[in-house]
């Protein structure tokens, strides 16, 4: 025990560590965690600011730094200022003499512990409220850059007469200027309160004179300047009361005109009357007729601001909503149809023909219908064109039209992308996943129709490869003088980073093509594009290292002086990174322009700012069955009521170069965005021939127009309020939750100024909550023609026309359908169904269902196989063939012609006398096609290719001899 009070005992050697050797340890710990911090940051920081100089975007970079750095400095400092002069005011103007109390006894301890590190307290608490409200200005740029470089929209709004630009630009700025000010005020005053209560100016236990005079005169201008505050924040919300949610309208509605638009004058008078109150004070030091004002500002706040508003809604409004709500319906109608560009759709209404064409004239008019489903076919792709384990395409394929000879075709494409994760786990070493295996290679393309390049139709087993082989050849080859650069640097699935560049004589590792199937050997290339960081100095490299978290970008020998280091390669990404202020349409797709790959981008412009337009989710409007949910999010809210499709963006698929090119000229939102960013947008002028050729009408966009068109469609206030004439986009009949997609296809547009089919985006509308057809939508996509952009809805006259799910069903339960479906299952495969296209044909409305088969083994991929034809008539014929022609001669009981090579059964419902030879080779194809039913139904599936293949030259054979082209064969 005598130990523990011993206080000369030394402890003995290696118990405790010297005092000396912890402290030092302890400073080297934290030095070292402070500087991977700072070097952290750094990195960050660094290597941003070099990607932007390698992309040519570095003005971007800098006018987005500085601008921040601005707002944070001036209201930072603005904060810590007026904190910081309060506080000091309040502690200047402490009573000299403090009465003996407890309350003053028991502060007394903290003011001694303060008084040492007063200044220092002081200024901390400065800085710090100043970093609080410095980081939340910052945050703040877009709102302040739109402000700053404002441009009016030539439109205003009917309560106010402000231009719209007000709105959008000047209103959401000024509202966190005020908001700024109050918040300034209040933690001044709470500051400044905090200091009086410390050194006596505030004592709240005294019977009289609790406030000293200096800290009621402080107070009563701190409390004034935010009832000042208050009340412009009230002047403010005025406006606000246009871009606001309600429960039927969005923007101004009779409650919030008669009630809440009063409530908030009033309410704003009350506040200047409280703010001249506390002013008052200064000289009266009574805080009576203050108090008096607040109590009846909180009041007025609870009568006006709350209760008023519901019981006019309740008494005056909802017994005859429909009639005092009609003006304020209309205005909103007229509003969300400018603000999605809704004005300008032409409704018809299409009647439904009462003869059939013939089916030749069907075939001819569908002859471009896209059979190929872009996300079913993927796997075929990959099976049959990856070429390797490490090459991959896009989930969901692109349709894109090229001219193909003199015709205009539409191609199912996508690009040959590298993926690694198809490499052995032998191979997965750091040199070649980042330094060997560094991109794809090369575009593979369908024709969508099911024809081959001449147009005719192929096999229903066959792909028609337009597009195909490494490297690859086909008719988008053809059409670029000497090729095109086929190296896929850039693309949806690139790997995180990769590192090019070789040292000065060594020898090319880039892998570039694989062995090719004729015995070529494979080949390596070095990347000499614009695209990379140079990291071939060790800082540079230190930097990435600390950016990747990867010490080997220090380490490896492959990294040399000539290295670059390639990285943020999604072209989403990429056109976000130079364009923030967009938001990117979720379907980039690749294009072959002018000797090389280009990823197409659309980039819009948007707001939930606009007056009195109808607010939605940006997600529930873009969603379908095919949507990516993973795609970069670009605005501030999800909820928008205006856009605009503002820029065309391409992306080099191997240089990485990306181009803005201003769309929609007269979009006041770019405008304003092309001041803030000078220098960053192409005009519209600079556009190719051959990109404008490949250029499209976007989809979200035009998702967006479908969406709300299906209520804005109707323009009386009383039939929109009664909901009666309500459409809504159909349920994909195949997966139920989601959407039906919009299709791109060629389709007839009469009434236009284009001849011809027109390269079209379509969507079809069922009533709400019903299932029959109202409306087929359409837009001309191709922005060569005078009419690109033009909207099209061809709505039902009334009769009862199945929508997608109703004729998806009747395919289901179609007899003959069942049955031939049936075989295919037999056969060990499963039938999978692809879209359900809906087109106007002659005067008709056509459902085309291509069917798709895939064997059950894990390297079997979908293979069409059959066509499914209906026109839009409930309980009407249902047409079943292994080709279009033949379902719609099916479809119809009339005679075909084929253009090219059939692949149809003759149809059992075609009559008329035959000539002998073609009767003879009919009957043979016949016999063909019941061997191959027995072979399928008994599993032989090599039987029943070939017996297919049999009948299908019999047919093209009777149908040689029917146009006298050839004799009959045996």
């Amino acid at each position: 025990m005598s130990g523990l009070f011993d206080g000369d005992e030394k402890p003995t050697a290696g118990t405790a560590p010297r005092p000396g050797r912890s402290r030092a340890l302890l400073i080297s710990a934290a030095v070292l965690v402070v500087g991977f911090l700072l070097l952290t940051g750094l990195s960050g920081f660094w290597t941003e600011r070099m990607w932007f100089d390698s992309v040519g975007y570095s003005s971007v970079f800098s006018r987005m730094l500085w601008t921040r750095v601005a707002l944070f400095v001036v209201f930072a400092l603005l904060m810590a200022v007026v904190v910081g002069f309060n506080m000091v005011l309040a502690f200047r103007f402490r009573p000299i003499f403090r009465p003996a109390s407890a309350e003053q006894t028991s502060l007394d301890r903290y003011r001694e512990a303060i008084t040492p590190i007063r200044t220092w307290l002081v200024l901390g608490i400065s800085l710090l409220m100043g970093a609080f409200a410095g980081t939340s200005a910052a945050g703040e740029w877009r709102n302040f850059m739109l402000w700053r470089h404002s441009v009016p929209f030539g439109k205003s709004d009917p309560y106010f007469d402000r231009d719209i630009s007000f709105y959008v630009f000047s209103l959401p700025w000024w509202h966190f200027v005020v908001d700024f000010a109050m918040a300034m005020a209040v933690v001044a005053l709470l500051a400044a309160a905090v200091v009086h209560y410390l050194y006596g100016g505030i004592r709240l236990q005294a019977t009289h004179d609790r406030i000293s005079g200096a800290a009621a005169v402080q107070l009563s201008v701190l409390l004034g300047a935010f009832m000042l505050f208050k009340a412009a924040d009230y002047w403010l919300d005025r406006f606000d009361v246009l871009t606001g949610s309600g429960n039927l309208i969005d923007g101004m509605s009779y409650t919030d005109d008669n009630a809440v638009l009063p409530a908030k004058n009033i309410l704003l008078g009350i506040a200047v009357v409280c703010a001249l109150l506390f002013f008052l004070n200064i000289w009266r030091r009574s805080w009576m007729l203050p108090s008096v004002g607040v109590a009846l500002f909180v009041l007025s706040a609870i009568l006006l601001g709350l209760i008023w508003p519901g019981i006019v809604q309740q008494f005056q409004v909802s017994p005859s909503e429909a009639d005092k709500e009609a003006p304020y319906i209309e205005k909103t109608i007229q509003a969300t149809r400018d603000a999605f560009s809704l004005g300008d759709i032409s409704i018809e209404t299409y009647d439904q023909a009462t003869t059939n064409p013939s089916a030749d004239e069907l075939s001819a008019a569908t002859s471009a219908v896209p059979l190929i489903d872009p996300k079913l076919v993927r796997d075929n792709f990959e099976q049959n064109q990856q070429q390797q384990g490490y090459y991959t395409v896009a989930p969901v394929l692109d349709v894109d039209r090229y001219k193909v000879g003199d015709t205009d075709r539409a191609l199912v494409l996508g690009v040959r992308e590298l993926d690694q994760t198809g490499l052995a786990e032998s191979n997965k070493n750091w040199s070649n996943l980042h330094t060997v295996y560094t991109h794809g290679y090369g575009v593979i393309a369908a024709y969508g129709n099911q024809r081959n390049e001449a147009d005719e139709v192929v096999p229903a087993e066959t792909t028609p490869w337009a597009e195909s082989g490494l490297p690859p050849t086909g008719a988008l080859t053809d059409q670029q003088d000497g090729g095109y650069q086929g190296a896929i640097y850039f693309g949806e699935q690139s790997p995180k980073y990769s590192i090019v560049g070789k040292v000065d004589g060594g020898s090319d590792v880039e892998f570039d093509l694989p062995e090719s199937t004729d015995g070529d050997k494979g080949t390596t290339t070095t990347y000499d594009g614009k695209a990379g960081v140079p990291i071939g100095g060790l800082w540079n490299q230190l930097l990435y290292a600390v950016k990747f978290s990867d010490p080997n970008i220090v380490l490896s020998s492959r990294v040399n002086a000539n290295s670059k280091i390639i990285y943020d390669r999604d072209p989403t990404e990429r056109v976000k990174k130079v364009a923030p202020w967009l938001q990117i349409d979720r379907d980039p797709y690749p294009a072959v322009v002018d000797g090389k790959v280009v990823w197409i981008l659309d980039g819009f412009t948007t707001t939930d700012r606009y007056p009195l337009s109808d607010k939605q989710s940006f997600d529930d409007m873009t969603n379908d069955s095919l949507a990516d949910t993973s795609q970069f999010q670009a605005l501030p809210t999800d909820e928008i009521n205006y856009m605009r499709n503002a820029v065309k963006a391409t992306v080099d698929a191997y240089d990485g170069t990306v181009t803005l090119y201003a769309w929609d000229e007269t979009d006041p939102m770019l405008q304003a965005w092309m001041g803030a960013f000078p220098d960053t947008v192409e005009p519209r002028s600079a556009i190719s021939p051959d990109l404008m050729a490949h250029l499209r009408y976007p989809e979200d966009l035009f998702k967006v127009q479908r969406y709300q068109y299906a209520r804005y469609h109707v323009t009386d206030a009383s039939d929109w309020y009664e909901g009666n004439d309500r459409w809504q986009v159909p349920q994909d009949p195949y997966k139920v939750g989601d959407l039906q997609p919009p299709y791109r296809m060629f389709i007839d547009n009469p009434g236009q100024d284009t001849v011809g089919s027109t390269f079209s985006m379509t969507s079809v509308y069922t009533p709400y909550k019903r299932e029959n057809l109202v409306g087929f939508m359409d837009v001309n996509s191709d922005a060569t023609q005078s009419d690109y952009g033009k909207i099209r809805v061809l709505r039902s006259p009334g009769q009862n026309i199945p929508g997608p799910g109703q004729v998806a069903n009747s395919f289901a339960n179609d007899e003959d359908v069942k049955n031939a479906l049936s075989k295919f299952s037999l056969g060990g495969t499963t039938p999978k169904y692809g879209n359900l296209l809906t087109l106007p044909v002659d005067g008709k409305l056509l459902y085309v269902q291509p069917v798709y088969t895939v064997r059950n083994s894990e390297a079997s991929y979908p293979i069409l196989n059959a066509v499914i034809t209906s026109f839009g008539q409930t309980g009407g014929p249902v047409g079943f063939g292994v080709s279009l022609p033949d379902a719609i001669a099916d479809l119809l009981g009339d005679t075909l012609t084929p253009e090219g090579p059939d692949t149809g059964n003759p149809n059992p419902n075609q009559g008329g006398e035959l000539p002998a030879g073609v009767r003879r080779l009919l009957n043979q194809a016949e016999t063909a096609f019941d061997a191959a039913d027995e072979a399928f139904a008994n599993g032989d599936t090599v039987e029943w290719a070939r017996q297919m293949k049999i009948g299908r030259e019999k047919i093209k054979q009777a149908i040689t001899v029917a146009d006298n082209q050839a004799p009959a064969t045996n």
